[in-house]
């Protein structure tokens, strides 16, 4: 039996994130999640920029895990912050980052889960009832819902949680109504409940994090064992120079000092296309 086997562990979440979290840590690990609503989450951030958010993406998933154990008097809480950004890769796709925070007052533990993948996050500026509706089909409506709002993105009045055709129609008609340009601006809701690809990205963090909860230290038996470095420099196959590709992998322990390298006996070369030498 783990740590966490049979404890309850808060979650406060207005966006319907139980359902993925609890239904991995119920099954994964063994704990009993416990979501709570009684604290109104849009105060630490809101996607459509009403409310700036609360620090960084790790301070805000830490201030929801604290206040969700403060309601529910329990000393293991959990919580889930979202961040969408550009894609690492060409910066072109829009692209999701969840962060998970468990935090352990009983064992002062705190242990992080996190997964980073496409967005389902377009958005457009238009004018005509046809292009809306051009719009709402390649933004994966009726499924992921829309936000309206009137003029541009920084208006203060928008309609959320968009999820059918007669409520696009009347929102639409509305924002037309306000706009001092006779134009409207229309998102994807990124909330979780409203935003299926976001809400998998969250399960597969969850994922992350139940296997971190599941990964105990060899020499101490703490929870959390993982990796904590990578160290580069795999010598080319053409010029033999290091390059950046990955030589192993540094597993760490969050309370003790035991680490495990991984990979330095594996003997292999580095492909010259990956050579900043051979392929600048």
């Amino acid at each position: 039996m783990g740590i966490f086997s049979n404890r309850s562990v808060s979650l406060l979440t207005k966006h319907g994130k139980e359902k993925v979290i609890a239904d991995v840590l119920n099954t994964q690990v063994g704990c009993l999640v416990q979501q709570t609503d009684a604290y109104d989450t849009d105060l630490l951030g809101t996607f459509t920029q009403e409310t700036p958010r609360y620090g960084s993406q790790l301070d805000a998933v830490r201030k929801k895990a604290a206040i969700g154990m403060d309601l529910l008097k329990l000393d293991l809480g959990i919580a889930d912050e979202g961040a969408f950004v550009n894609d690492p890769h060409s910066g072109m796709i829009p692209w999701n980052n969840e962060l998970l925070v468990l935090i352990d007052q009983k064992h002062q533990l705190e242990i992080t889960g996190f997964s980073s993948a496409p967005a389902q996050n377009d958005n457009a500026y238009l004018s005509y009832w046809e292009e809306l509706e051009k719009f709402a089909d390649n933004a994966l409506f009726p499924s992921h819902y829309l936000v309206i709002k009137p003029t541009d993105e920084y208006h203060p009045q928008s309609k959320k949680g968009i999820k059918d055709l007669a409520e696009l129609k009347a929102a639409f008609e509305w924002a037309k109504g306000l706009s001092s340009k006779g134009i409207i601006y229309v998102e994807n809701d990124l909330r979780a409940f409203a935003n299926p690809t976001r809400m998998e990205n969250i399960r597969k963090a969850t994922v992350d994090l139940a296997n971190k909860m599941n990964s105990l230290c060899p020499q101490c038996q703490t929870p959390g064992f993982w990796i904590k470095d990578v160290k580069r420099g795999l010598p080319c196959n053409a010029c033999g120079l290091a390059t950046d590709q990955e030589i192993a992998k540094v597993w760490g322990c969050l309370k003790c000092d035991h680490e495990l390298t991984e990979g330095m006996k594996v003997f292999k070369l580095a492909d010259p296309s990956k050579c900043h030498h051979c392929n600048p």
